[in-house]
Formats: C-alpha cells, structure tokens, sequence
C-alpha cells in the first residue's frame, strides 16, 4: 500500500486488505479466523486500521501482524469501542508507546471490557502491595492479564505463593512485578509440580526455597521434565553431591535453566581443564556460572596466569572489569 491513507471507499474488501500488504494466503487465513470479516465493509476496516495507525502509533509493521493474528480487530467500532478502551488504558500512566505495544502483544484486550475490569483489578493487587503505577507496568508487559478471572486464577496463584510461606502483603506483589507472567500459568500443572521438585529432587526447603523464588521467581514457570531435571542431571554428572547441588541453585537459581551446551557445560570444561581448579569452588561461588566465558572467564584467568597470581573464583570475578584492573595492577592495561 501507498503511504497515507486509504479509506477503502468503493473497495472490495479483500481489495483492501491486499493493498494494505495482505497476499492471498493471509487473506484466506483471516476468513478462517474470522468467519464474517467478508461482511464487513472496507471503508470499516480501513477505520479500524487508521486509528490504530495514527491515533494508538502503532508501527504498519506490527499492525499487519496484528490483523492477520487477529482479523477480529477490523470488526470494532472505532468510536464505541477502540477509543474508550485506548483511552483507558493511557490513564495507566502508561509511557509513550506501551498501549501499542500490550495491543500488539495482545490484541484480544481490544475485546475486554477493560473499563469494568481495572479497578477490581487494581484493588486486588493494591492487597498485595502493588500500585497503581506498578499495576500498569504489570499490565503493559503482559496484557493477558486482562482477560483473568480474580477469583480463578489471581487467588489461586496467591494463595499457592502464600503456601509457600511468602508473606501476601509485599512479598507476593515484588514477585508479581519481577515475574508478570507467572500469573499465567496453571497452578496444578505448572507451578505446583516445579515447586515439589525443587523441594524434592533439589532439596530447597524453608528460607532457601523462598529466597529462590523471591530472587527468580521465573523459575516455577519452567518446565520441570523439558528444562529443570535435564540440568540437574547435568550437575550431577559433574560429581556435585545433593546438598552441593541445592548450594548452587540456592545461590544462583539460573544455574536450573541455563543451556547445559551453550553454558554449563563449556564453563565446568574451562573451570577444570584450563583453570585447573576444583569444581568445589562453583559452591562457594555459584556465580560463575552467569559470567561470560570469553570476555570474561578466558580473559582474567588468562591476565591471572601471565601475572602467576591466585585468588578466590569470587575475587576473581565478583567485580566489574575496572575494578579488576585496579585489583591486580593493571589500570594502564585497560
């Protein structure tokens, strides 16, 4: 399509869809998704499309992908529908931009009755320690959120966390604003089975599992067969012992998630056989395993040899590359 606008006026609207970068292919997926979008009158459409455009600034880019994810869209009264729940969702204090962005990561909050869902909403998070301003922060990264039920799934959630023994007032409301889109997953086939295995087979218990999911709270969204037990096996077939295992993931949750070829395994291999240290000292510092392999495990280690000095893993890396220079003399070197 030409730059400007085009208000569909005397076009067909399958016309219209294809100047607007739709092939037939989109086309014919679109009327599936949406049985009566053939009904529905091109110069609607191109309403619809106009104010998302140039009302919301929504990028052409990501509006095509919008309406062929949800052709739904071109169906809603500009005026009676789209303008009001835009307009509702910028007295969230929203920066410029976010509602375009939360429409096109969801476009189905277009459909929600957004007016009469915010203020339950912001009162039951305000329960939990979250603002108002926070609330908007929550609902511009995961605009999902919209379109769930309090009762059915935030209680459930909550009440879940505060079995946990997280304390509801404050504690819960960091996790959620940490972690939006743990909201979305299903207690019972989720969260509940990821908490009993790091209880389990990771041995997390009390204070420690709570400070693991108060410090990664996106580890209970992960999956525990697919993500969580093919690394910890991993660990263990390194040699590290069950109350080592739960030292490291208590002191570096990611330790769970991360690519066991792209991460894990590389640095254990660096650690043992370049290094030449033992992998006890991992323990004591879980750490290492969130520092680059290149730019910064090769790198001290290899400045370390040249100068034939030893040090801790954690005064090794526990430090931005300054403050390293500074520690070991060599400020003119970087």
């Amino acid at each position: 399509m030409a730059s400007g606008v085009n208000d569909g006026s005397g076009k067909s609207l399958t016309h219209w869809l294809r100047e607007n970068g739709f092939d037939d292919d989109a086309v014919a997926r679109m009327s599936r998704r949406c049985r009566n979008l053939h009904s529905l009158d091109a110069g609607e459409a191109s309403g619809v499309w106009d104010y998302l455009l140039t009302g919301v600034k929504m990028e052409r880019r990501k509006l095509r992908h919008v309406v062929a994810k949800c052709p739904k869209v071109l169906t809603l009264s500009v005026d009676g529908k789209l303008v009001p729940t835009v307009q509702c969702l910028a007295t969230l204090q929203a920066r410029p931009g976010e509602v375009a962005q939360a429409i096109a990561k969801f476009p189905q909050i277009l459909f929600h009755s957004v007016e009469e869902k915010l203020c339950p909403l912001l009162a039951f998070f305000q329960t939990l320690g979250v603002s108002e301003k926070q609330l908007a922060k929550l609902l511009m990264v995961n605009p999902r959120l919209i379109s769930y039920s309090i009762e059915a799934k935030f209680s459930q959630t909550v009440d879940f966390l505060v079995g946990l023994g997280i304390d509801k007032e404050g504690m819960i409301g960091k996790i959620l604003t940490k972690e939006p889109y743990i909201m979305g997953y299903s207690v019972d086939k989720r969260l509940r089975p990821t908490a009993e295995f790091l209880k389990s087979a990771v041995g997390l218990q009390g204070q420690d599992l709570k400070r693991v999911i108060m410090s990664f709270p996106d580890i209970l969204s992960r999956d525990v067969d697919k993500i969580l037990r093919p690394n910890l096996a991993f660990l263990q077939s390194c040699g590290f012992s069950r109350n080592q295992v739960t030292a490291l993931v208590a002191g570096y949750p990611p330790v769970l998630i991360k690519s066991i070829k792209h991460c894990l395994e590389p640095r254990m291999k660096f650690l043992v056989e370049e290094m030449g240290r033992d992998m006890g000292e991992v323990v004591d510092y879980p750490q290492f395993f969130r520092h680059g392999l290149k730019r910064s495990l090769e790198y001290r280690h290899k400045v370390l040899k040249q100068m034939n000095s030893s040090c801790s893993l954690s005064e090794m890396l526990d430090c931005n590359q300054k403050k390293f220079a500074m520690k070991f003399g060599l400020v003119a070197a970087v």
